[in-house]
């Protein structure tokens, strides 16, 4: 059992028992006394200090009501018997007992105890001839039984031909839930059919009937008092299975005020007096809560409830551009859309419009009807490529036609990369050989760092995340752009330059050369490093024979001028 203060809302205290609660009830104005029914047939009293005295009742108990005047709690279960505890006097009373009727049956048990606010008529909710017997607690006896109407077992649901589940198997009429109104004429009356009835005291037939629509017993049926609500005035009820709340006006049960769907079984309903605030005790481990703000306003306690409502009710307003398409004056001039500026139906937002999906779509088909052909068309077209890719190899010296610049590039700064590697480990070798210190497991090394140049630019090029930059022309980068001329000024120049010096006969190679596919792009990178490799040889073949020439000193130098031809001048003889 746990306590909370509303003020600070905090967790007051918390209390521990032997047994499970199955009713309490609060027996003074503040939290101080309370007496609880509990699931192994006792009765605790507890006061401000904790478990004051504890009784036991020889039948389970299933409900509990505490009537101020007489301070008799009433305790009702299984079997027939109402039990009396005086409070005053600390002792069990002779209790009531409930007859029942001979064409309904004896009864089985009492479900729920009402003790009318105006003028304290006791009302019993009777399990098995599925009656409501009526008591005077002045005088202990029974003053009248209202009888539940029998086609409930029968009647079925308003939107459903099938019977309900629990009617099938032919179960007993039971009345499971009871709520008396301040007026005092007023009674609702739960049934184990999942049925909520409105009477009349003074008449015996309902003038309102409910259906919950599960089929499941009524756990908790209310009035709501004192809303003062915004709507049309105290004239709410509402009900609550295991599955579901329902908020209603008694002159119209047919539509649903309300309706609250929970994710775990409702075992009972609290509703604030006053506002619109339900809380809901399930078999979850958090109890939930429910504010409905057409019923009245937050407690005192929770204020901060119209804030937070307020703020939804503006955010509602404002739509999310859910169903709507971003469109700038471009688009929407080759949509033919541009005739629409200033009208409700664009949108302005930062550089360009909001249209509905709708109008986007209808003016797409009518600009370009061709649009989904052109689009399988294309699809197809791909699917061909890669067929065609994996079957037949293209040469292996040539670049793609999408971003072809672009492919040289990156070839280009890796081959510069590999060239200044290559010298770098040409001169540390020179160094060792010099220094006369060779290690096998340097050689190695060096060996593996020489087979993996050129790496990164073959993964790149072949990688499957790039491919579609290579070979869809929809990633085309247009370098006679402005963006582009002013993001690389250096490659735009050399780019105009490059196009100022082929000839047409470049051009139509160019065309005819077809493209490769980006994992032929790797190949490409193997084989432009292979004749590097046979360049940078040549170069450093060229070199020893000038340190050869320089070392031989002046005979080498004599041979040389021997071999050469001999000159001879200009000048005409004269």
């Amino acid at each position: 059992m746990k306590t909370y203060d509303l003020d600070q809302l905090t967790l007051k205290f918390e209390r521990h028992t032997d047994a499970e609660n199955v009713e309490f009830l609060i027996l003074s104005d503040d939290w101080t006394k309370s007496i609880h029914l509990q699931s192994d047939r006792s009765i605790e009293l507890h006061a401000q200090g904790g478990l004051h005295y504890r009784t036991r009742i020889p039948r389970f108990g299933r409900a509990l009501a505490y009537h101020y005047p007489s301070c008799d709690a009433l305790v009702g279960g299984a079997g027939n018997e109402v039990y009396r505890l005086n409070l005053q006097q600390g002792r069990f009373l002779s209790p009531m007992v409930l007859e029942g009727e001979a064409e309904r049956g004896t009864v089985q048990g009492v479900n729920a105890i009402d003790i009318n606010p105006a003028h304290n008529l006791i009302s019993l909710a009777t399990d098995g001839p599925g009656t409501v017997e009526f008591w005077d607690p002045r005088s202990r006896t029974a003053v009248g039984i209202l009888r539940l109407p029998q086609s409930l077992q029968s009647l079925n649901s308003k939107h459903s031909t099938n019977l309900l589940p629990e009617l099938l198997a032919n179960e007993p009429l039971a009345a499971t839930a009871l709520s008396s109104r301040m007026n005092g004429l007023s009674l609702a009356v739960g049934t184990s059919t999942g049925h909520t009835l409105l009477y009349d005291i003074r008449s015996p037939k309902p003038y309102a009937t409910k259906d919950q629509g599960y089929g499941f017993p009524i756990k908790r049926v209310q009035w709501i008092e004192g809303s003062s609500s915004r709507m049309a005035g105290d004239n709410y009820v509402f009900s609550a299975d295991k599955k579901v709340l329902k908020v209603w006006a008694d002159d119209s049960p047919e539509t649903n005020f309300a309706s609250v769907t929970t994710p775990t079984d409702i075992n009972d309903v609290c509703h604030v007096p006053g506002s619109g605030l339900f809380m809901l005790a399930n078999e979850g481990i958090h109890m939930t809560s429910y504010y409905i703000p057409q019923l009245g306003p937050a407690p005192k306690w929770c204020s901060f409830l119209d804030n937070l409502t307020e703020e939804m009710e503006d955010q509602t307003v404002r739509n999310t551009y859910e169903d709507f398409k971003f469109l700038d004056k471009d688009e929407l001039a080759s949509l033919g859309l541009d005739h629409l500026l200033g009208t409700p139906a664009l949108k302005p937002y930062m550089h360009g419009y909001f249209v509905s999906l709708k109008l986007y779509d209808a003016a797409r088909v009518i600009a370009n009807p061709f649009v989904y052909a052109e689009h399988r068309q294309k699809a197809i077209r791909q699917k061909m490529e890669k067929l065609a890719d994996s079957r037949i190899r293209t040469r292996k010296d040539q670049l793609p036609k999408v971003n072809r610049a672009l492919a040289e590039r990156i070839l280009e700064n890796q081959e510069k990369e590999n060239r200044k590697k290559r010298k770098r480990e040409e001169e540390e070798e020179e160094e060792e050989e010099a220094e006369q210190v060779e290690g096998e497991e340097v050689e190695m090394e060096k060996k593996k760092e020489k087979k993996k140049v050129g790496v990164g630019a073959a993964a790149l090029l072949s990688d499957p995340r790039f491919k579609a930059v290579f070979e869809d022309p929809d990633f085309e980068i247009d370098e006679t752009s402005k963006q582009f001329a002013l993001l690389h000024p250096s490659q735009a120049d050399q780019a105009t330059n490059k196009r100022k010096m082929r000839t047409a006969v470049d051009e139509e190679d160019s065309e005819g050369d077809g493209g490769m596919s980006s994992d032929d792009l790797g190949m490409n990178v193997e084989s432009s490093e292979k004749e590097s490799d046979k360049e940078d040889e040549e170069s450093s073949e060229e070199e020893m024979e000038m340190i050869n020439l320089r070392s031989g000193g002046p005979q080498t130098a004599l041979m040389q001028r021997k071999n050469m031809p001999k000159m001879v001048s200009a000048r005409p003889d004269t």
